[in-house]
């Protein structure tokens, strides 16, 4: 007896353990099965739901879109129209500047060859003296306010701007490449020497060449043999002040053309 009651415990203490595993097992499998098939009948009704929904609304869908990009077109279409008709009141306002309707004569002594490219902000000089290359890269105007020293607003709005050139004039000796570059600024009447230095025709951008001290720190003596020295070889003030007048022309010619270029692109 005591022996049955042992063994009747034990098998009330396994068996249970048993069909909670066996539940475990199988219960999730079928759990599993019924959620797979709810999920996929749900899944089948939403499709059906999904298309219905598209095809039954597609034409308000497409009518809805259409709008969308149509108001859209005409928002830069209309942009673009205004910017059109900017540019066309530029291109008449520089049309009538009377730089526009001037053109500029060479005079006969000019004693350099002029190499003008369209499209391009600098011109290029050239001439040959004795056994010298001389080559002068000049660049459009500056305009700067003049500082009024007596304070005449009146006078300050008459005489109010100084107009310069920059210049880079080049003399060449020989076949060897070497030049004397001086930098120049041109203003009317005068020519200022900024620099000067000897060029090496192997030297790189990234090489810092001593260039001497500032032209305005030597002696007043060598600052004018300088002077003197570009003046012989055609930099003098008769030569830049046709510069000036030479510069503006085509500084105002090319802002006509990039006003085209502009417009032709955005008419596109």
């Amino acid at each position: 007896m005591a022996i049955y009651a042992v063994l009747r415990r034990a098998a009330s203490t396994v068996l249970p353990l048993a069909s909670r595993r066996a539940a475990s097992s199988v219960l999730p499998l079928a759990s599993r099965r019924a959620l797979t098939s709810s999920s996929s009948s749900s899944s089948s009704r939403n499709f059906h739901s999904l298309l219905f929904n598209r095809f039954g609304n597609v034409n308000l869908s497409h009518t809805r879109i259409t709008t969308i990009e149509c108001k859209n077109f005409a928002t830069k279409t209309n942009a673009d129209d205004n910017l059109v008709q900017v540019l066309d009141s530029e291109i008449k306002c520089a049309l009538e500047d009377d730089n526009a309707q001037r053109q500029v004569e060479i005079p006969d002594d000019f004693p350099f060859e002029i190499e003008d490219n369209p499209g391009e902000r600098t011109i290029q000089l050239k001439r040959q003296y004795q056994d010298e290359t001389i080559k002068v890269q000049v660049d459009i105007p500056n305009v700067a306010p003049e500082e009024n020293e007596d304070g005449d607003d009146h006078e300050g709005e008459k005489n109010g701007y100084e107009t310069s050139i920059p210049l880079v004039v080049s003399v060449f000796k020989g076949g060897n490449g070497v030049s004397l570059e001086f930098g120049v600024t041109a203003f009317p009447d005068e020519v200022s020497i900024d620099s000067l230095s000897v060029k090496q025709p192997e030297e790189s951008e990234e090489q810092l060449a001593y260039e001497g001290p500032d032209f305005t720190d030597l002696d007043e003596n060598l600052q004018k043999a300088f002077h003197k020295y570009l003046e012989i070889r055609g930099i003098k003030p008769s030569t830049t002040n046709f510069l000036q007048e030479y510069m503006f022309s085509k500084d105002h010619n090319e802002y006509l053309d990039w006003l085209k270029n502009l417009k032709n692109f955005i008419e596109k």
